[in-house]
């Protein structure tokens, strides 16, 4: 049975935010990974390796004595060759919260190293749960997983990607950027499902920009927007492709109309929204 949250009780969203990330950091409780891993249905890396792998790279990062690579290239050999093409696919927006005040409070070169440390771990984590990493926005790193007519596999590769995500922040990140006098992060996460349309913006085959459109790929960014910090947040159509033993792991949200407004393209009624509490 679905647990629902009143969102009118801010501080209601806010608390389970917290439960979510201290579910997903306790020994006690499954993560979605251990649970698909030990079902054997999922080849997805786990946790504890990524954030090993992750301490040293942030380490030798911030000691400039790591440079890191570009991790876009993948994503635009695989959009070169399918433009104009409709895919199914889960987008994926994760949001550094509090970017404006590290702007105007930090130096620019401890700016910088947290910004790209940030993205680029980020990034490392998408490609590690065999998704494509689409592009940097400013403080954001936007995510995509190809379904190909596994959708239910590409839905909950999503997720366990969010929860990675949160977890080598918590865990290999945020201590490191801690014991060098930085401050630690928290984001947002939003996740959504749907089909998307490759598009290039120019004739020139090898040069011009590629791009996904569709409606997964901006109700993801609204979905982002709505989270508070430190949690994961998805809509509706990537909700109902999950396992039945994942989706307890969320809670429905139950927005006033002034806080989320944007209907479904299928239904056109309130599109629903669900967050991340953990089990």
């Amino acid at each position: 049975m679905n647990i629902s949250i009143n969102a009118m009780d801010d501080k209601i969203v806010i608390d389970m935010a917290k439960k979510g990330v201290e579910n997903l950091l306790s020994e006690k409780t499954p993560s979605i990974v251990d649970m698909l891993m030990g079902r054997g249905t999922e080849k997805i890396i786990d946790s504890e390796t990524l954030i090993e792998e992750i301490k040293e790279r942030v380490s030798n990062s911030l000691n400039h004595n790591f440079m890191y690579s570009a991790v876009t290239e993948e994503s635009e050999i695989f959009l070169r060759k399918k433009v104009l093409e409709s895919m199914e696919m889960a987008v994926l927006f994760i949001d550094l919260v509090g970017s404006t005040d590290m702007i105007l409070n930090l130096p620019k070169e401890k700016l910088a190293t947290i910004f790209t440390t940030f993205a680029q771990e980020m990034a490392y984590v998408i490609k590690r749960h065999d998704g494509f990493v689409l592009k940097f926005v400013g403080d954001a790193v936007i995510g995509y997983f190809v379904a190909e007519g596994l959708s239910a596999s590409v839905a909950s590769r999503a997720v366990t990607c969010a929860e990675s995500m949160l977890k080598v922040l918590k865990v290999g990140i945020n201590p490191i950027l801690k014991n060098n006098d930085l401050p630690e992060l928290k984001v947002r996460i939003g996740i959504d499902y749907g089909e998307n349309t490759i598009v290039r913006y120019g004739d020139d085959l090898q040069e011009a920009h590629v791009d996904i459109l569709g409606t997964s790929v901006s109700m993801a960014a609204k979905i982002q927007n709505l989270a508070k910090p430190d949690q994961i947040m998805v809509g509706n159509d990537i909700y109902t492709k999950i396992h039945g033993s994942i989706q307890e792991y969320f809670a429905l949200l139950k927005l006033d109309k002034s806080q989320w407004s944007y209907k479904s393209a299928k239904t056109g009624k309130i599109y629903p929204v669900y967050a991340y509490i953990g089990k």
